[in-house]
């Protein structure tokens, strides 16, 4: 029997249309535009700012442009999975939400939370769903609005984050194309450095966590950084090696938008040239897990079927890994 693999067969993504800027952000708190260039790398980030939207929102609208663009009948999709740390609520999914919205009769959908690795988990489990050979078409989306849990007065982590969402279509072949092989991680040492104190049943919302603003995003950015650079450069590494990829075969590299300088220095690390990275950064900031698939949306015209491309990403929990993936197919703008 021919071994099936999941393949990517297209990309949407969506970014809101309000505009943050550095001299916005410089009004808020005491920074810069040289400041955040130098040590971030982020020169603007898209807020979603309209009252009443959240993430499945911008997660439709992206899912939509998919869908669109690889001509599916919302009647074959099998299953959405949408990785998200700012789900629309505790509950239900998002990813339910979405398939009302698409108007999807025949698909299951789950939420999954790796903070800004999510969309690394997310590829693995969704090939591992058509590898299985009962699925057919599978969307995967990472969604994220970040500014939901940005406090504006902390100079230190408002310039980072920005709000977006993307979304990859999976499908089954039997050619050597697809998500080839993934190395994840999770060590759980991560939860003094980043994370959100209140909110969840530990600390259930109260006047005095609201009052204590306690409903943000805390980073202790310096450790975030060093685990960052040294997780993931090694298992870039480790992937690349365990698949015969050299520097010289390695087409693209796929890097969590994190900090400027954490892809550098990954890209140092496996001794690749920069311009074999893929950047955005300075136009979205940190959307956590729609950094990957909006990394492709935007460069998706540069991509050539059979493009050895690594994705690697690290989070909240400690979560971290890389992907491997062939690409599938020519990119254009619009298929």
């Amino acid at each position: 029997m021919e071994k099936i693999n999941a393949v990517i067969t297209g990309v949407g993504g969506y970014v809101p249309d309000y505009i943050l800027t550095n001299d916005e952000i410089s009004k808020m708190v005491d920074t810069n535009d040289e400041w955040i260039m130098t040590r971030i790398g982020v020169k603007e980030r898209h807020i979603l700012n309209e009252e009443g939207l959240g993430s499945s929102y911008m997660a439709r609208k992206a899912a939509k442009q998919l869908m669109k663009k690889t001509g599916a009948n919302p009647d074959d999709i099998d299953l959405v999975i949408v990785a998200t740390s700012t789900p629309d609520y505790h509950f239900p999914s998002t990813a339910s939400i979405l398939c009302d919205k698409l108007g999807l009769k025949n698909a299951f959908a789950f939420d999954l939370q790796a903070a800004c690795s999510g969309f690394l988990y997310l590829m693995e489990t969704g090939a591992n769903f058509i590898r299985s050979g009962r699925y057919k078409k599978i969307i995967i989306v990472g969604a994220d609005k970040m500014s939901s849990m940005v406090n504006y007065t902390d100079r230190a982590t408002c310039p980072i984050f920005g709000d977006g969402a993307a979304a990859f279509m999976l499908e089954p072949t039997t050619e050597d194309y697809g998500i080839m092989d993934s190395i994840l991680r999770t060590d759980g040492k991560g939860l003094p450095f980043l994370h959100m104190k209140a909110g969840g049943s530990v600390c259930p919302p109260s006047y005095f966590t609201v009052d204590n603003k306690m409903h943000y995003l805390h980073q202790e950015g310096r450790t975030v950084f060093k685990y960052a650079v040294s997780s993931m450069s090694d298992v870039s590494a480790a992937i690349a090696e365990k698949n015969g990829l050299t520097k010289e075969t390695i087409d693209w590299v796929v890097p969590h938008q994190a900090n400027v300088r954490i892809i550098e220095a990954v890209a140092h690390r496996m001794e690749l040239p920069m311009d074999k990275v893929l950047v955005n950064i300075e136009h979205y900031g940190n959307t956590s897990a729609a950094t990957l698939p909006l990394c492709i949306w935007d460069y998706e015209d540069k991509l050539k079927k059979g493009d050895n491309i690594i994705f690697t990403a690290f989070g909240a929990g400690f979560t971290w890994g890389a992907v491997y993936v062939k690409w599938g197919y020519d990119g254009k703008k619009e298929q």
